[in-house]
């Protein structure tokens, strides 16, 4: 059952709108519950491949109606119809961001786009922001030239934004100054990295040219999640974020 959005509490406004809080794992029930107790710090929350799978679309609206802009990390790569035909659906959903992979080519990327369009067009919404992503922040051996090639092509494709690590965004928006950064993989000062092998600091990514920052278990693995989540903020906060 959705619970009506509160006002933010405790948190920093324009921090918030700048955090998106991932939500891996595979049950909506444990998801709403992160939701809520860490809405006052999060403006957008990250809908992966794993959630999504276990409770399907309907945990988009849920996710809106308790307050929030939805991140929808699917990394589409297919051919570009189904792509298209994909977004369309996915367009109509209300989301605000959906992930595809840069390495499948512009002419995919440029159906998904055309999609999301149509898609949000039918159900009366604005479109969803396409974001390319780059290189996995868990792969450390991509060769160099592989991020300007795929910035370049979503550019080329119109998405609107593209994820990358943080030691990647300078290059990136270098680049595709007018396209929207979006860093995974962050770590506040004396998390362990876990499986990213290219973390990075608040501090560093907002350096660095980050918009968007996706912050999973530094916050929502702690044994008191509001305070690391009030402790990220100020770290971000201290950044000039």
């Amino acid at each position: 059952m959705a619970v009506e959005p509160a006002a933010p509490t405790g948190g920093n406004t324009s921090v918030r709108d700048r955090l998106a809080l991932a939500l891996d794992v595979d049950d909506v029930v444990p998801a709403q519950r992160l939701a809520v107790q860490l809405r006052p710090w999060f403006g957008t929350v990250k809908i992966g491949l794993e959630l999504f799978s276990a409770a399907g679309p309907s945990i988009v609206q849920t996710m809106i109606d308790d307050g929030y802009k939805v991140f929808l990390d699917l990394k589409l790569a297919d051919i570009p119809t189904t792509v298209e035909r994909a977004s369309k659906v996915l367009g109509a959903l209300g989301v605000s961001y959906l992930t595809m992979h840069a390495f499948a080519g512009t002419p995919m990327l440029r159906a998904g786009v055309d999609g999301l369009v149509e898609g949000a067009a039918r159900a009366g919404l604005e479109p969803p922001m396409a974001l390319a992503v780059t290189i996995l922040t868990s792969d450390a051996d991509a060769p160099p030239h592989i991020l300007g090639k795929r910035v370049a092509v979503a550019a080329e494709a119109r998405c609107a934004g593209f994820v990358c690590a943080a030691g990647d965004v300078r290059e990136a928006k270098a680049l595709a100054p007018n396209l929207l950064a979006v860093v995974p993989g962050i770590r506040p000062v004396g998390v362990p990295s876990d499986d990213q092998s290219r973390a990075a600091t608040p501090g560093q990514a907002f350096a660095a040219g980050a918009d968007l920052l996706v912050v999973g278990r530094a916050v929502t693995g702690a044994d008191d999640r509001e305070r690391a989540a009030a402790d990220l903020t100020a770290e971000m906060v201290a950044a000039g974020a």
